[in-house]
């Protein structure tokens, strides 16, 4: 391969030049034909072997294979050895993948190529970051079976900044990060310490990552506040999760000439339906409003629109606006604040349809037919003026309690709002014959007094005027994917896959156990769960079988490949309806407005390549959301608990571990742990199969879904922890009137006190970690 044909240069030999030169404007061999370069050498190249013998000559060519080496070391195609030769990574003896960390100092390598993931002891992760991504080689086999992995090159740091608690002992700083799979402490030395004191919480910048031979050290760059002040759980959950808060200079620059109404100019060439009743209705607190709906009765059934605003005629492709959006994924709802996707003046602003002012929308035009079903649709660009902003509350208390003052207000509404609510009654009765699935599962939401403190979690009610707005979105989605479908346009499908062999079978144990049975064995459909939920409904462990369905479903993800929507019941589903908070939904109405300019699927500027990436970043954002929600609302019910240590409530046992029992607390929706030493004093079986924890001596069962009255122990807010033990004061039944903790069998006399380090769970289980993190 090194020896060139006279007036053949490596990049006319590339069989992937086309692509190369499609996708950059001065491009360079393709990595298949560098990997095949690398091979045919035999041995490590440097970059100006590689450079010489791809013949390339200048400096911009030479920055353009830095980067892409640079890129296929991150990948795991090439590593890059000590005297800085590259080769290519033998995926025989070699394994690539990225590291979980484990709070008490060991940890995982998730293999790329899937499999079991390798161990990796305290000592090999003296050197890692929990999510660096390494090469490993299998280094051997531990006493447990498990293999073992020893780092042979760290290929991407996780972090370059990191979010914790500064100490400082006698004389000594150092960070303890929020992340608690992250094990090491980073070093601050005095001139670095930005006038941050003992307990505050600041972001440290990393100026040497670990080595085996020494810790991390770092300087502090932000200093964020005190320890428990207001605000504090979402301001670390934010930087340890690294989502974005600021808006580039850029950004700014580009937004600066919007203003707070439409252009006359921008409203030219889209269908008018500024005369139409088109109404928002959102929650009571709701500040944006990207979806309008209006309905109207047919001679074969009803016409429905969904206008959605129209995000794609300001967020242009490849500008700073559209790329700070791509960066941000998704707007993140935190239980006191949002961070939104796109600057306030359009998400509250030009692309919210507010109440009676002209707005850009991207319209989705239904018809059913008499049964509700889908019989046509059509998507167009238009000019809409929303001619009421309704809350759900508002829309119920007129539609069911026929609320006099409502109904006169809106008298010229409730036509349409009636109509609607007919059609959603066809809708979700088609969707019971679907068979989608429909857990019962309890929102809540926080209340916060005027300090800023959290005073209350409770439930969010839903009622049909929630539902009736869910339905026309949902019919909305699907025509939208249909449309895509047909007209074989590359897009972003919001697909879930059916629950794996697996969990199928943990889950057919369990039923097995309680005399129920899924059908379809390792091929079940949603409706298969519609049913079993349908006929369980009503029994007193209700609530534990359909927590075990849930756990046994897979997560929905976005990809450019239609799989369909399992939980859901449709062959393909996207989202179409809300751009303001969701970069894929924007995705989707850039490859409508495509086909509307009949263009050919071809020539769409985001290839399937493209959008497959697309597809992963967003779902990792969506993920990061979830996870930064999570730590900031854990955070704030242990600031909640603080106050309730040594006081006893009702609750039920809403998670198994072979290390203890979870229990939320009944009303007050705030979870914590009976540790397995805190149990009786026996030895504790686990079994993961029925979820439940049994005593060897006395027979004592704790079980998904038992009551149980429990005392708080402690509150650890670092960690994010509240420990329960059991209230010996109060026995039998919880005020829901669930099972409590029983005994089974003739039950065993409990065994004499003794220390709590003997105490032990045995595990049915292997206790391997297998494919992914729990």
């Amino acid at each position: 391969m090194s020896k060139r044909k006279p007036g053949r240069t490596p990049r006319d030999r590339d069989p992937y030049r086309a692509r190369e030169a499609k996708k950059y404007a001065n491009p360079i061999p393709s990595r298949e034909y560098i990997i095949g370069l690398l091979e045919h050498h035999g041995a490590p190249m440097g970059f100006d072997d590689i450079a010489e013998a791809l013949d390339l000559r200048d400096d911009e060519r030479h920055e353009a294979l830095s980067r892409r080496l640079g890129a296929m070391a991150r990948d795991g195609q090439v590593v890059r050895n000590r005297r800085g030769g590259y080769c290519v990574v033998n995926h025989e003896d070699l394994v690539h993948g990225r590291v979980i960390g484990h709070p008490d100092g060991f940890g995982f390598l998730q293999a790329d190529e899937g499999g079991d993931d390798l161990f990796l002891s305290p000592r090999e992760m003296r050197q890692l970051w929990h999510g660096d991504r390494i090469v490993a080689r299998v280094a051997g086999v531990d006493h447990r079976g498990r293999r073992e992995a020893a780092v042979v090159e760290v290929l991407e740091r996780a972090f370059e900044n990191i979010v914790g608690r500064l100490h400082i002992e006698a004389g000594v700083a150092f960070v303890s990060p929020d992340n608690k799979r992250i094990a090491h402490q980073i070093l601050i030395t005095p001139d670095r310490l930005m006038a941050a004191t003992q307990g505050q919480m600041v972001v440290v910048h990393i100026t040497e990552h670990p080595q085996p031979w020494r810790q991390p050290l770092g300087e502090i760059v932000e200093i964020i506040g005190d320890h428990l002040a207001p605000g504090m759980a979402t301001d670390v959950a934010i930087r340890a999760h690294d989502i974005p808060l600021t808006w580039p200079d850029e950004v700014q620059r580009e937004i600066a000439s919007l203003g707070e109404d439409v252009p006359e100019q921008a409203k030219q060439g889209r269908v008018d339906l500024r005369h139409l009743p088109l109404v928002t209705i959102d929650g009571a607190d709701a500040r944006d409003f990207d979806d309008a709906v209006y309905c109207q009765r047919t001679k074969k059934g009803w016409r429905l629109l969904v206008a959605i605003a129209d995000v794609s005629a300001y967020v242009v492709p490849g500008s700073a606006l559209d790329t700070e959006a791509y960066r941000r994924g998704n707007s993140v709802y935190f239980p006191d604040r949002v961070i939104p996707m796109l600057p306030e003046v359009l998400s509250n602003g030009l692309c919210s349809l507010n109440p009676h002012v002209d707005r850009l929308c991207m319209t989705a035009e239904l018809y059913f037919d008499a049964d509700g079903k889908l019989i046509r649709s059509k998507f167009f660009e238009a000019v809409m003026r929303s001619h009421a902003r309704l809350t759900y509350n508002q829309v119920g208390a007129m539609l069911f309690d026929g609320d006099t003052d409502l109904c006169a207000e809106h008298a010229a509404l409730l036509p349409h709002l009636h109509e609607l609510y007919g059609l959603y009654r066809l809708l979700h009765t088609a969707r019971a014959k679907r068979g989608a699935i429909d857990f019962d599962t309890v929102e809540t939401r926080f209340r916060f007094d005027k300090q800023g403190k959290l005073a209350a979690i409770v439930p969010l009610l839903r009622h049909d005027a929630h539902r009736l707005i869910e339905e026309c979105m949902l019919a909305a989605n699907v025509a939208a994917a249909r449309h895509l479908l047909r007209k074989k346009m590359p897009a972003l499908y919001r697909v879930h896959e059916s629950p794996s062999a697996e969990k199928l079978t943990d889950l057919a144990g369990f039923l097995g156990e309680l005399g129920l049975k899924l059908d379809g064995g390792l091929e079940p459909t949603a409706k298969d769960y519609a049913k079993l939920l349908k006929r369980v409904q009503g029994r007193a462990d209700f609530h534990v079988i359909q927590v075990v369905l849930l756990r046994s479903m897979m997560q929905a993800v976005y990809s450019d490949n239609n799989i369909g929507h399992f939980g859901l019941a449709f062959p393909a589903y996207a989202h179409f309806t809300s751009p303001i908070r969701r970069y894929p939904d924007l995705m989707v109405h850039r490859a409508l407005k495509h086909l509307l300019s009949d263009e050919p699927p071809e020539a769409f500027e985001f290839t399937h390549q493209h959008l497959a990436a697309m597809g992963e970043h967003c779902s990792a954002t969506e993920r990061r959301a979830d996870d930064a929600t999570r730590d900031a609302a854990d955070t704030l019910k242990c600031e909640f608990m603080l106050d309730k240590v040594g006081e006893s409530f009702d609750g039920v046992i809403s998670g198994v571990n072979s290390f203890g029992i979870f229990v939320e607390l009944n009303d007050i929706y705030v979870s914590g742990l009976v540790h397995i030493t805190a149990l009786d004093y026996d030895y504790f079986h686990f079994d993961p199969i029925g979820h439940r924890l049994t005593g060897d001596r006395t027979g004592k069962v704790y079980r998904l879904g038992d009551s149980l009255r429990v005392r708080v122990a402690a509150v650890n807010i670092d960690d994010r922890k509240i420990d329960f033990v059991l209230d010996k004061a109060v026995a039998g039944p919880g005020k829901d009137g669930r099972r409590s903790a029983r005994k089974t069998g003739k039950g065993k006399p409990a065994a004499k006190a003794r220390s709590t380090d003997k105490r032990k769970t045995k595990d049915k289980g292997k206790g391997k970690r297998k494919g992914k993190k729990g």
